[in-house]
């Protein structure tokens, strides 16, 4: 059995910019990406059509299959640089709508909506939102966010995972009770309990891979539907991460809490019971 290691809180300074889709990738990865994107028939349609982001067509297929977003509706974006996610939430809402993008990027200006730079998963960044959102709350949640690839599938599954599910946990705070929540997530270990943390906040969640999604990729979207007012199970307790820990553990994989070494990446680190018992 494998340990993995879970940083409460750790800051990765000389890379910071973990909470967002990276444009390159070291090495060869770098390069078959770099050749795959130059063949890409969504990357040349997205360029076409104006959007910053060939993920923009994702976000209108998940529309298209689900109707989550409604003319009118208050939006917030996690994750947004670059802003393709950002500009098809401005065309859903329409001239009444409203839309935030959250980044910890600079995005640059998208006519129709506010952004922010800042972590969400910080009180300060809620609070900035909350302040700017009109009426009681948002309608919708949606977040393509990723962490910055190192090219060790385990370890960036891992991250994103702890990503999603706190991107899930803003929603649950955000979200007026019937609202819809968006995320991508990477198919692997512990995806299951961020679905049944999912499960005991909306009333529907499913996973959808829309077709703009690369043949190639292992992601897939988790699109939950009308947020519950009382939430179900463990969920009235405690946090998705939390729900999630506890998961992991269940499944065989312990989590443990720690602090990060300075250099150390957000999320998850899988160690050998070599390293454990050093």
């Amino acid at each position: 059995m494998c340990t993995i290691v879970w940083y409460k809180s750790c800051h990765w300074p000389s890379q910071r910019p973990l909470l967002h889709n990276p444009t390159s990738l070291p090495g060869a990865m770098s390069k078959r990406w770099y050749q795959e994107n130059r063949r890409d028939h969504w990357r040349r349609e997205a360029k076409s059509k104006g959007y910053r982001a060939r993920s923009a067509y994702k976000l209108k297929q998940i529309q298209e299959r689900f109707n989550l977003i409604r003319r009118g509706d208050s939006v917030l974006d996690i994750g947004c640089h670059p802003g393709g996610w950002t500009q098809v939430a401005i065309e859903l809402t329409g001239e009444d709508g409203f839309v935030v993008g959250v980044d910890i990027l600079a995005t640059s200006p998208i006519n129709g909506a506010e952004l922010l730079i800042g972590d969400i998963t910080e009180k300060v960044t809620l609070e900035s939102v909350s302040n700017i959102v009109p009426g009681d709350g948002l309608n919708a949640v949606i977040s393509d966010i990723s962490p910055g690839l190192t090219g060790r599938y385990d370890t960036d599954q891992a991250i994103s995972l702890e990503l999603s599910t706190m991107s899930l946990d803003v929603a649950a705070k955000m979200l007026l009770p019937g609202g819809c929540f968006v995320t991508k997530v990477f198919q692997g270990a512990g995806i299951e309990g961020l679905v049944n943390a999912a499960k005991q906040r909306f009333s529907s969640v499913t996973r959808f891979s829309p077709t703009a999604t690369r043949s190639s990729s292992s992601e897939t979207y988790l699109v939950c539907q009308n947020m519950l007012p009382n939430f179900r199970g463990e969920a009235s307790r405690c946090s998705a991460i939390e729900q999630l820990s506890h998961h992991l553990e269940e499944i065989g994989i312990v989590v443990r809490e720690e602090e990060a070494p300075e250099e150390s990446k957000v999320g998850f680190r899988k160690i050998s019971k070599r390293d454990e018992s050093k």
